[in-house]
């Protein structure tokens, strides 16, 4: 299809190979500067032009967006002023793109007496339509919110720059991994002292403070009240809007009367200063507003015996001081004692020497309060090529999982259904149809002949993979359901939530058995331990924690990431236990003991899922940077980089015989990689 660019032909789509437009006779551009193929329209902008999804042909046909400015009143004061703002918003995004969380300029230009913007495609939803599927949010959301969009604000306002029109509808959650970003710099002005004093009143009625609204100043605090006014509408669902229309600016001297539930204290202080009318009164700055709403308390390990599944830990973590070497004194000392205890014999000496090569095996030293154990180098990966790439599909993929035999993989999208490929000769065996929403997450049983999935629909579809068929649908949580893990004895189903909940279910009945709560933020992954004792959970809180199964106790809170947690994996002897992060770190963790082993870095996107070979070797790693990287654990060093993706890649598994590796991604499709190893 190629799309009209006539911003006022209501019916803009028409088929390949036409010259002009079946609807209103434009001539159709194939490629605007014979590089953007535009797809269909976003948005309409009210006579000013539209707004475009489209491919660069440049970048593999990698989506964009594309802002059109075709003014109709040309030489009137409204053009000129549109045209100002397009330059500016184009100026803007060239300045802040480097940002992760803001769209990034991809080009500016003129063509057929239009103006075009062109900028990163946000792969989400803005939050007004998320919204308008979830009703409202919870406070512990609003403060997620608020922790995830503040350092964005202080990023601009840092730079000069204020955005002025702060609402849902500019802000988009990334499909991805959660990430909020801001859009729609189309209104933003620098902060010259000609923009505080004079200027046009720019913004959004209801969410735009009074001083922007009335008079056209702009500060860092109008931005702040506008945060504000966003929040209030995802706790309460009343649009600012219809009450500045009903009421002016008086709402927000009785704001709490719309809430439908108390907010803490720290969450009420906070909301209550962003929304003061008078600029006086309300925060100056986002890092005022980071200091108050920042939990005064983070999470650490428990003390020891404490297991209560519904604790907030307070206490320092404690690493173990171990000596940094074994020094021959030390070793004199340590026979020297054993003789004393037993006696001299040739037995004992052997037991000496065996217990001393061992220690002497491993060299222990500190860093960064981590105890770090390099151990003799493994057998590292040889060859690895790509060695199939299955059909396209019409959207990204989200989760893939291989089968116990290594056989067949399962995949799924956005799209509601799970596909079921052959591995060997990637044939399309068959398609699962049931969820009414987009499937998050699927796991074989450990028979094979199980699948179970995970969706935006809040349920759990338990599937029978010979005739295609739903066994069961489990429901119980209250939100989309995105990660699950199946005990190694096949009985147990584990399952986590947006609902911020770690739900265990008895796989062959269906019958939730504990749920396990904590979590202050969604629950993006859950593992089970090779030996069915443990269970890992990973949140947006930045934490991860370790529940025993069969009690449910909570035994360790793991804190240590710098921002949401994405992935976790158990390694196959399951003593250590992987956890990826938005904060471009993997980090391997002491499952018994709960402290940090070693940090991984070595990406500048986020790290989106991880997966442990078989042999416990090493560690696969996808991420935003559309790339595969693997890992050798026995010195922490990147082996080897997988280029291929032409989008980020959302999921990686070994197959369970460790021949080949598996990736999903947003370019829509699975990729297949042969792994080989040194025999040594």
């Amino acid at each position: 299809m190629i799309c009209c660019l006539n911003p006022d032909c209501p019916n803009p789509l028409n088929s390949d190979g036409r010259n002009s437009c079946k609807t209103c006779g434009t001539t159709l551009v194939p490629f605007l500067r014979n590089r953007f193929r535009v797809i269909r329209v976003l948005s309409d902008e009210g006579g000013f032009g539209r707004t475009y999804l489209s491919e660069d042909k440049d970048k593999l046909n990698e989506l964009c967006v594309i802002k059109q400015l075709a003014p109709k009143f040309q030489g009137t004061w409204s053009q000129k002023k549109a045209v100002e703002l397009f330059a500016e918003e184009a100026k803007r995004l060239q300045e802040l793109g480097e940002h992760p969380q803001i769209p990034t300029l991809l080009a500016y230009f003129e063509q057929d007496n239009c103006l075009y913007l062109v900028q990163q495609f946000i792969n989400g939803q803005n939050l007004l339509k998320e919204l308008q599927q979830r009703k409202n949010y919870r406070p512990g959301e609003i403060q997620a919110i608020l922790l995830d969009l503040l350092p964005v604000l202080k990023f601009i306002h840092d730079r000069g720059v204020i955005h002025r029109d702060i609402k849902p509808e500019n802000i988009i959650r990334c499909r991805t991994d959660g990430r909020l970003n801001l859009i729609d710099f189309g209104s933003s002005k620098q902060l010259t002292a000609k923009a505080q004093n004079f200027g046009t009143s720019i913004g959004s009625h209801g969410y735009s403070p009074l001083e922007q609204i009335r008079d056209g100043k702009a500060y860092a605090a109008s931005d702040l009240f506008a945060l504000g006014a966003t929040c209030f509408h995802l706790l309460t669902s009343v649009s600012p809007f219809q009450l500045w229309m009903e009421h002016g600016y008086s709402w927000v001297s009785n704001w709490r009367q719309y809430l439908r539930s108390p907010l803490t204290p720290e969450l009420d202080f906070v909301l209550d200063k962003l929304l003061q009318k008078d600029i006086k009164h309300r925060y100056t700055s986002a890092d005022e507003v980071i200091k108050d709403i920042t939990p005064k308390q983070p999470l650490a390990l428990p003390a020891a015996g404490q297991t209560s599944g519904k604790i907030t830990v307070t206490q320092t973590t404690y690493v173990s001081k171990l000596p940094k070497k074994y020094t021959l004194v030390r070793s004199i000392v340590l026979l020297s004692a054993l003789i004393l205890l037993f006696g001299f014999s040739e037995s004992w000496v052997s037991q000496y020497r065996r217990i001393y090569s061992s220690l002497s095996s491993r060299f222990i030293q500190h860093k960064s309060n981590e105890m770090v154990i390099t151990k003799p180098q493994k057998p590292t990966l040889r060859t690895i090529f790509l060695a199939n790439t299955l059909p396209d599909n019409e959207n990204p993929y989200v989760s893939v999982a291989v089968s116990p035999n290594s056989q067949i993989i399962a995949s799924c999208g956005s799209d509601r259904t799970i596909k079921i490929w052959q591995l060997a000769t990637g044939e399309d065996i068959s398609t699962l149809n049931g969820h009414s929403r987009k499937v998050n997450a699927v796991a074989f049983s450990p028979d094979g002949k199980t699948l179970v999935s995970g969706s935006d629909d809040n349920t759990i579809k338990v599937w029978n993979l010979q005739t295609g068929t739903v066994i069961r649908t489990l429901e119980g949580h209250s939100d989309a359901v995105h990660a699950l893990a199946i005990s190694p004895n096949g009985k147990t189903l584990v399952s986590g939530s947006d609902d911020n909940t770690v739900k265990v279910w008895n796989l062959a009945t269906g019958r939730l058995i504990t749920t396990l709560t904590g979590h202050t933020f969604w629950v993006r992954s859950v593992a089970i331990s090779p030996n069915g004792v443990n269970i890992a959970s990973g949140s947006f809180d930045k934490t991860i924690k370790i529940w025993n199964l069969e009690t449910g106790t909570l035994t360790h809170t793991l804190a240590g990431h710098g921002e949401t947690v994405t992935s976790i994996a158990f390694s196959p002897d399951g003593n250590t236990l992987a956890s990826a992060s938005r904060d471009q770190t993997i980090k391997l963790w002491n499952v018994p003991t709960g402290t940090r082993l070693r940090t991984l870095k070595g990406t500048t996107e986020t790290i989106t899922s991880i997966a442990f070979s078989p042999d416990g070797n090493t560690l696969a790693s996808a991420s935003r940077d559309q790339t595969i990287k693997l890992w050798n654990l026995a010195t922490g060093e990147e082996i080897r980089t997988l280029e291929g993706h032409e989008n980020t890649v959302t999921s990686v598994a070994f197959t369970p015989d460790g021949e080949s590796l598996v990736s999903g991604s947003e370019d829509n499709t699975i990729k297949i990689w042969s792994v080989g190893r040194i025999d040594n």
